[in-house]
């Protein structure tokens, strides 16, 4: 057997790690003696901004594998945030990596009128190995999101603060594994931390937050290689798919074979929208080269 989540684990272990829980506080004030602060309430050390977070751990279960997340998953996500949402002063979602950077640009378009911070993290290692991520990103998680009203869906990981929906994972074995290749850092954590204000986006408060879970699940992702077949292109693109994003090369080239063409052409009439985005981590789509017109 692999690793795998497994419920109450998380909260019973932070509570033995000093950095992410000040027990002697905790016990000097009678904190989870009252109803307003129950026994998965946690608080954190005093910061260097003299502040004092405290945070409750709430499980969705089943507990998942981030690799079988769906967008079922994100809705649920996206409930719970608006069930909660004015209880609270800031969000902090644990997720596995390899499918987080999806969660968190599909949240960031869910989330409308949003006025407080929500930030993605969790660890290429598990936060109760001797060695281990989990707990710098955790805790920089919650201060961030305990002490700053960034009001966007972000994704923090090693000491940076990445806006959700630029971010993508590019390493599957360093402790440095998540990148935004075309917009710097919202933040970076580091002796002090640092916000990049000029990026930030401005809180709508004038409007009722609110979420969107009608989720469409007949979209896909089409890449493009050298060597793609129509048969290939006509079989992806058969209802009930209504929607495609086109991985095309640099700048939004693509084979412009009359055939392939043909069933780009023929979905289009089925009204089946096809997006161009470049397979490249870095620039955009732009129509400069007949190929990509």
């Amino acid at each position: 057997e692999g690793l795998a989540p497994e419920a109450n684990k998380l909260v019973n272990s932070l509570k033995r790690m000093p950095m992410l829980h000040d027990e002697a506080y905790a016990q000097e004030t009678k904190l989870n003696n009252c109803l307003e602060f129950p026994d998965n309430t946690l608080v954190l050390p005093l910061s260097k901004q003299n502040k004092r977070i405290f945070y409750t751990i709430l499980e969705l279960l089943p507990l998942l594998d981030s690799s079988n997340m769906t967008p079922d998953d994100w809705a649920k996500i996206a409930r719970k945030l608006e069930e909660h949402y004015e209880k609270y002063d800031g969000f902090v979602i644990l997720h596995g990596t390899d499918t987080m950077a999806y969660t968190a640009s599909a949240l960031s378009f869910m989330c409308e009128n949003l006025g407080k911070t929500v930030v993605l993290t969790g660890s290429q290692v598990p936060i109760y190995e001797l060695q281990n991520d989990g707990r710098d990103n955790l805790l920089g998680a919650l201060l961030l999101a305990g002490q700053f009203v960034i009001p966007e869906v972000c994704l923090y990981f090693y000491n940076k603060l990445y806006r959700g929906n630029r971010v993508t994972k590019v390493d599957a074995g360093s402790f440095n594994a998540f990148s935004s290749p075309n917009l710097p850092p919202l933040a970076n954590a580091e002796v002090d931390i640092t916000i990049n204000w000029e990026t930030v986006w401005r809180a709508n408060t004038k409007k009722k937050f609110r979420v969107h879970t009608n989720m469409n699940r007949n979209v896909g992702l089409l890449r493009i290689f050298p060597g793609i077949t129509a048969a290939a292109v006509k079989a992806f693109l058969q209802p009930p798919i209504e929607g495609i994003v086109l991985e095309t090369y640099g700048s939004g080239n693509a084979p412009n074979r009359d055939e392939l063409l043909e069933e780009l052409r023929k979905a289009t009439e089925r009204n089946v929208v096809i997006l161009n985005c470049t397979q490249c981590l870095r620039g955009s789509v732009k129509t400069v080269y007949a190929t990509g017109q």
